[in-house]
């Protein structure tokens, strides 16, 4: 429940402190991410996507492509949940090309999301 997401967030912020002070990237990326999921969860769409967005700025920085495909990835949701398809969509493309590039098991949830994003957006128009 939600008091388990309160609970992660204090958790992820105190390892996120710890990756900075150590100066450790990657992790870095990755309890930003991990914050991201966990706002997403609450439904603070827009807060997840700030974290996202920094995740995401690290793992370009550091060539972490996997991130980089992920942080895309759930970006694309956060986007999608608020109705906005269209940048939606711009994620989930970039994402798709990374993760298949990567062999991701990911990319597959990844393309059957941006088919449901394409074919919504092409009702709309």
């Amino acid at each position: 429940g939600m008091g388990e997401t309160r609970k992660a967030i204090e958790y992820y912020e105190q390892a996120l402190k710890i990756s900075r002070e150590i100066g450790d990237r990657r992790n870095e990326g990755n309890w930003l991410g991990n914050l991201g999921l966990a706002y997403a969860d609450l439904g603070e769409t827009r807060k997840a996507i700030e974290y996202y967005e920094q995740a995401l700025k690290i793992s370009r920085e550091i060539g972490d492509r996997r991130g980089e495909g992920n942080h895309l990835g759930n970006l694309g949701n956060a986007y999608a949940g608020m109705g906005e398809t269209r940048k939606a969509i711009e994620c989930a493309k970039s994402a798709l090309k990374i993760l298949e590039s990567i062999e991701s098991p990911h990319a597959e949830k990844v393309k059957r999301k941006l088919h449901e994003w394409e074919e919504a957006s092409n009702q709309i128009q």
